[in-house]
């Protein structure tokens, strides 16, 4: 009997590898998969899954805007994507003038936004090392990681990398050629790194110095994951723009670019950039959903407290194997003193919890906002367990 596993290798691309699980079903924070083992979602779908899995105000939100209207052409508008515009504006924090681009995902977000960039009439690129931004090829030659820019070089050009978080760096890299500078407020891939808190402001004032945007990559930090809104608001800083995908639509595709102010929202006109399928109504019904239940749920709050309380928890236990806890929010990495986060991933999917090994050192946790203290506490309890495990 062919197995689903067996099926998946002849049918689909092996880009992602071979899957660690089926999954059939998901409640709250856990999933089961296809053989019924229950296991705690620490993944998250990577950032995504904001309010878990089968939450009824997403589920509600869907079957309506499913039974009324899925899809029109952006020939058209609709209810649902005017008041999600609206909302972002308004939870961004952005001023008079500002915009909203809807697309599909994280990656398109950010080609939209260099596209934007171009529009200065400037070419020059300023990212970090560490930086991960998608995968299409405008992206990629954001995205740091060597081994997935080679096999598709050249990319486009006049994109620098300087280390992340050292302000002197981002000075010397930006001139007169910049057309922006692109950062997250904390880098996901890179293990979750979180710069000094004047790190933003720095680059505000480079980037205004010099005539340059800029951009704040919010894909991962952005929809309550840090415990803000969006993770460059704690900065205090206004960019010229962000982007926005995973947790926006809690599991639907969709992304968005919101440029901020009249002179950043005029430099992409009519005709100059498009997606067919950005904004249908049932992704912003699903973003609509997930705003309302952070805000109705004191989300943002919640998210904060049990994040701080979990890693005072793992940092206290002392725990023999793990140098310390980094991140904010519910965007955390365990850094472990030896290099075996692979083996803790297959270990902690032993015992039902799904973790991701973001770097050799560490484990990234990025579970649903609606994640409880009691069960973040689970595994806590049993991280000695895995570790001792996995070594």
């Amino acid at each position: 009997m062919t197995t689903e596993l067996e099926r998946y290798a002849a049918s689909l691309l092996p880009v992602f590898g071979t899957p660690q699980l089926v999954i059939d079903h998901g409640d709250g924070a856990y999933v089961v998969d296809t053989a019924g083992r229950r296991y705690l979602d620490l993944v998250g779908g990577i950032a995504v899954n904001a309010l878990g899995h089968n939450h009824p105000a997403l589920v509600e939100a869907i079957t309506k805007q499913a039974g009324q209207l899925v899809h029109v052409s952006n020939f058209f508008t609709t209810p649902a994507q005017i008041a999600l515009a609206e909302r972002l504006l308004r939870i961004s924090g952005a001023p008079a003038g500002s915009k909203v681009f809807f697309c599909n995902s994280g990656t398109e977000a950010i080609e939209a936004a260099i596209k934007l960039s171009r529009r200065t009439g400037r070419r020059g690129l300023v990212a970090a090392q560490g930086a991960f931004h998608g995968r299409t090829t405008g992206a990629l030659a954001l995205t740091a990681k060597a081994a997935y820019r080679e096999p598709f070089e050249p990319l486009i050009p006049d994109v620098t990398h300087v280390p992340y978080a050292d302000v002197a760096a981002l000075r010397a890299a930006v001139g007169p050629e910049t057309a922006a500078i692109v950062l997250e407020p904390v880098q996901g891939e890179a293990g979750v790194v979180e710069p000094a808190d004047d790190y933003l402001r720095a680059a505000r004032e480079i980037a205004s110095a010099a005539g340059a945007l800029l951009i704040i990559d919010e894909v991962q930090t952005g929809i309550g994951r840090t415990g803000d809104w969006f993770g460059f608001q704690r900065s205090g800083i206004v960019p010229d723009a962000i982007t926005v995908a995973k947790g926006l639509g809690g599991g639907v595709p969709i992304g968005a670019l919101i440029t901020f102010g009249e002179h950043t929202s005029g430099l992409l006109t009519a005709g100059q950039h498009g997606t067919t399928f950005g904004g249908n109504p049932l992704a912003c019904a699903a973003g609509l959903a997930v705003l309302d239940t952070i805000e109705a749920d004191g989300l943002l709050e919640h998210v904060g407290a049990v994040g701080d309380a979990f890693a005072a928890r793992v940092t206290e236990a002392g725990i023999p194997g793990v140098r310390g806890v980094r991140g904010r929010g519910l965007l955390r990495a365990i850094v472990l003193e030896e290099e075996i986060a692979a083996q803790a991933v297959v270990t902690a999917r032993g015992q039902g919890f799904l973790v991701n090994a973001v770097a050799p050192d560490a484990l990234r946790l990025a579970p649903p906002l609606v994640i409880t203290d009691a069960e973040l506490a689970t595994f806590a309890d049993a991280l000695p367990r895995i570790l001792e495990e996995a070594a």
